[in-house]
């Protein structure tokens, strides 16, 4: 019992900072590389648009702007930590669609990116963010991103 103890004392001693910046980067990682892909061959997006991925109440070519528009702009936000919770409102509505209209079948995926996106929108990108700058600059009672 007392090494069950140890270890779990040990897991609960993971600072935040550290499950913060690795959700961060993971979702910079995954909608970054997806901007990459998407604007290597714009051709190729728009045809995936208009035959593949079948994105509700908004013509092909806006919902190809607007992804790829979201992924390209979220990825350097993630990566400083600068307007995390907003980003990650944006990108769990951008999951919500892919997972509902997109790749259904593609949810263990999904439920990965869900869980870094509720991490961050829970408790923040901790203390190695633009946004807890700010926020020790604006108010330093807090210490905390708002």
């Amino acid at each position: 019992m007392r090494i069950w103890t140890m270890f779990r004392r040990g897991c609960e001693a993971i600072p935040y900072w550290l499950l913060a910046l690795a959700a961060r980067v993971g979702l910079a990682r995954v909608f970054g590389g997806s901007a990459v892909a998407h604007l290597a061959n714009w051709q190729t997006t728009l045809y995936l648009f208009d035959n593949t991925y079948h994105v509700p109440l908004l013509p092909a070519h806006l919902a190809a702007d607007m992804a790829v528009a979201l992924e390209v702009g979220s990825t350097p936000l993630l990566l400083l930590g600068l307007a995390t919770r907003p980003t990650a409102l944006a990108l769990a509505g951008m999951t919500l669609v892919i997972e509902v209209f997109v790749f259904p079948q593609a949810w263990p995926t999904h439920i990965q990116w869900a869980a870094m996106i509720l991490v961050l929108l829970r408790w923040g990108p901790g203390p190695i963010s633009l946004d807890a700058l700010i926020a020790r600059r604006f108010d330093p009672t807090t210490g905390t991103a708002p």
